[in-house]
């Protein structure tokens, strides 16, 4: 099931290997969603799904309570006059602006679809930022979203950081994280997808979390950068390389594949 979300690190590309690693459970706990490729692909009795950004979580929520109704309203944003750049700048000045989170839920969509690159990404005030992406024709994603819709039934959808919600798992459950990946090097750092920031303390911290549930039979899984960083933070756990295409770079010419690892923290 694809994601409706353009989204920087998405794991759809990489799906079945994920999947693959993920043993059976009673709930999946993902601490930080993102698109929500790995819980729209996976097949749990429940979800408990979290994030620190409010506006994707408000948006997960909306599509969740109300249904065809919201996506009827976020679809009347995908007109020919809202894809110019006058439009895009006014909508994303409303987006930063409104109160009111349905709208602001509808117009997040929107702003996936016309920004550069389909990024996520605010400034030190929350404000988002991304510029205009002068696509010829952004579409809605409507069967997408009703796909979403359907499988949201089974999610509670939670704004949390991710010691919060990875202190709720109990045996049984079945962890899946997707921070932000630590540097490859000094000027490939990117943690402004909210506006604090997830450090290299904070990569430790997960990677202590995920031992500490290991010890009580939780099966804890981690998506991150192939670096001698993370193997070392990771020296507990079970470790799978593997090479990814990168699409975030503007010119195409810059798409490397970037070393990635999953750290499997199981004691099975």
């Amino acid at each position: 099931m694809k994601p409706f979300l353009k989204w920087a690190g998405s794991k759809y590309k990489i799906i079945d290997r994920i999947t693959q690693s993920l043993p059976a459970g009673n709930r999946l706990i993902e601490p930080f969603v993102g698109s929500g490729a790995v819980f729209l692909n996976t097949d749990y009795p429940e979800y408990l799904v979290a994030d620190t950004n409010a506006d994707l979580i408000n948006l997960y929520s909306c599509i969740k309570t109300q249904g065809l109704d919201f996506i009827e309203d976020a679809k009347q944003l995908f007109v020919k006059e809202n894809n110019e750049q006058a439009s895009f700048y006014n909508l994303r000045t409303e987006f930063n602006q409104t109160q009111d989170i349905e709208r602001k839920s509808a117009i997040f969509i929107y702003l996936n679809r016309h920004c550069f690159n389909g990024l996520c990404r605010y400034n030190s005030t929350g404000g988002f930022n991304v510029p205009f992406g002068r696509y010829t024709n952004p579409t809605f994603p409507e069967v997408e979203i009703i796909n979403f819709w359907h499988k949201s039934q089974s999610v509670e959808f939670k704004l949390a950081n991710f010691v919060d919600t990875i202190e709720q798992a109990i045996p049984g459950d079945v962890v899946y994280c997707d921070p932000p990946y630590a540097p490859l090097d000094q000027t490939s750092n990117f943690t402004s997808y909210t506006k604090d920031e997830f450090n290299l303390d904070s990569q430790t911290e997960l990677a202590e979390v995920a031992l500490k549930l290991m010890d009580k039979g939780i099966c804890v899984i981690i998506s991150n950068h192939d670096t001698e960083f993370t193997r070392s933070i990771y020296s507990s756990a079970k470790l799978n390389y593997f090479d990814v295409q990168r699409f975030i770079s503007s010119k195409a010419s810059n798409r490397t594949k970037a070393p990635e690892l999953l750290a499997i923290f199981s004691r099975e």
